[in-house]
């Protein structure tokens, strides 16, 4: 979900979530560089606190409200989870979407049903992970402009994000829709719900603006360090999305249709619930029709950052779609609690992919306002709260594995005994993802994002799918040696995040760091 669609080129069109929370007037007074190397940027990085000289009709944000999106002074772990916590429901109430498709689909219907959702929803899953990544660029270059406030780049990024977008969701849903049936069949989808996940998967990318919109807007919003109002929206559209597969799924007997038609409907009236917010909102800042006009210094930077990111994503998630193309050819129960299994995990992996973007934006902030000690430090507060959390998780997948996957299934007990065995060694990733979900969350913020992607792809390809399909071969009637080959994956990826932090970013080579 995400907001592309709001293009009127009107002289000055009002954006942004509560824009009065951003940094100008209380960042450090010292000269700011900004940390990615942008030639085609001349424009001057002065600004006074009271007005922009390079936009003199936009006035600084309200001192009142300024600190709520600062993170570039005060204590640095409350400032954290002040962005995290609100970033975690956030994307818990999306999950729910995906869970509670899941839960009511197997409550009302058999495994057909399931394997069809779960099938259906983790290509989907990919398309809106892929998206979330490449809108990272908006957010990483609109926290740089605030830590150095340079806010007229600040209005001139959002408008370049949202003639980027637009033609993102134009694409992607062009190609999703013509293409949902050869997907289908290259996941080796079972023949018995084969039917149901077409139908879950055209209506599902029929909805990709929808997942475009959202997502940009929510950038947009965490660049300036405002968390809050995505968490609202999506609260009301889970609400939403909830009582529509009730009447779908458990009164109208669609099966899965119903479940991707609710979930469609509820993006929809998030992207809505957001642009009325935006009309409404009274922010501190305005675009110009010269925001709105192509620029590819603006468009690159986004790009640059975004798009090893949103390959990262996609290669990740096609190596979850290729394993559960292994499992699919398994059988209908196998493939069943992989599916549950895989959501999950992705349920699970919330707080380790909140801290990913916390440590993103807080970086980039103080990146653009040049306090680096500060980036790493947190960096090193995010991978100790990760690890905290995994380690819960981990433990209490190993005792309760069999319940939880017994929620999805309660009548199939050789559902439950895979989902078991997969649950019970694929948890050990919880530990280990959250420290290299960090360190992609601070390369990212200095512009490093080929390092993100490089570690992803070797992880994946030495790793990931060759350890999957081997533990398929040699032990073809348990799950828990196929579970193992993301957890080992996870720990070549931390191999290699230390060594480039060593490298690049270490008091010895800071490289990186003066870029």
């Amino acid at each position: 979900m995400a907001h592309a669609s709001n293009t009127r080129h009107h002289t000055a069109t009002a954006i942004g979530p509560d824009l009065t929370t951003s940094t100008v007037g209380q960042v450090s007074a010292t000269r700011p560089v900004e940390p990615i190397n942008t030639s085609a940027n001349t424009e001057p990085t002065h600004a006074t606190d009271h007005t922009n000289p390079q936009n003199p009709e936009q006035t600084a944000p309200s001192r009142a409200h300024s600190n709520t999106g600062n993170l570039t002074h005060g204590p640095l772990i409350p400032a954290m989870l002040r962005f995290s916590i609100p970033y975690l429901i956030t994307c818990f109430l999306q999950s729910c979407y995906e869970l509670v498709d899941l839960l009511i689909v197997g409550r009302f219907n058999g495994a057909d049903s399931v394997s069809a959702v779960s099938t259906g929803s983790q290509m989907t899953h990919l398309v809106t992970v892929t998206i979330v990544g490449l809108t990272t660029g908006v957010t990483v270059t609109i926290s740089h402009a605030i830590g150095a406030k340079r806010m007229d780049k600040v209005q001139r990024q959002i408008g370049q994000s949202i003639r980027l977008f637009i033609l993102v969701a134009i694409i992607a849903t062009i190609i999703l829709a013509t293409c949902a049936d050869p997907l289908l069949r290259l996941l080796s989808t079972p023949p018995e719900a084969f039917s149901q996940a077409h139908d879950y998967v055209t209506i599902c990318f029929l909805g990709t603006p929808f997942i475009v919109a959202y997502n940009v807007i929510s950038a947009i919003f965490r660049g300036f360090g405002d968390s809050r109002h995505p968490m609202y929206f999506v609260a009301l559209a889970g609400l939403l999305n909830v009582g529509l597969d009730l009447a779908f799924i458990g009164g109208a007997h669609m099966q899965a249709a119903g479940a991707a038609l609710a979930t469609v409907i509820s993006q929809a009236f998030s992207v809505a619930a957001a642009l009325a917010y935006l009309k409404i909102a009274n922010t501190g800042i305005r675009l110009r029709a010269t925001d709105l006009t192509y620029d590819w210094a603006g468009t690159r930077q986004i790009l640059t950052i975004g798009t090893p990111i949103a390959l990262q994503e996609l290669c990740i998630q096609v190596s979850f779609i290729v394993i559960t193309a292994i499992a699919n050819g398994r059988g209908l129960e196998i493939s069943a609690s992989v599916g549950i299994v895989e959501k999950v995990i992705s349920f699970l992996f919330l707080v380790p992919s909140a801290m990913l973007s916390t440590v993103s934006v807080v970086t980039g902030q103080n990146a653009g306002a040049r306090q680096h000690s500060r980036s790493k430090t947190a960096l090193r507060y995010g991978i100790t709260m990760c690890v905290a959390y995994g380690a819960i998780v981990c433990i209490a997948s190993q005792i309760w594995g069999a319940d939880i996957v017994r929620i999805f299934s309660p009548d199939d007990e050789t559902v439950v005994r895979y989902g078991a065995q997969y649950l019970s060694s694929y948890s050990f990733d919880c530990i280990l993802a959250g420290v290299h979900f960090c360190f992609s969350g601070f390369f990212s913020a200095y512009g490093k994002s080929m390092y993100t992607f490089a570690h992803n792809i070797i992880s994946v390809l030495a790793v990931r799918i060759p350890g999957a399909y081997i533990a398929s071969l040699l032990w073809p009637d348990n799950l828990f040696p196929m579970g193992c080959a993301a957890p080992l994956g996870s720990l070549l990826s931390i191999l290699i995040c230390a060594a480039l932090y060593y490298w690049r970013f270490s008091k010895r080579h800071p490289a990186a760091l003066a870029a």
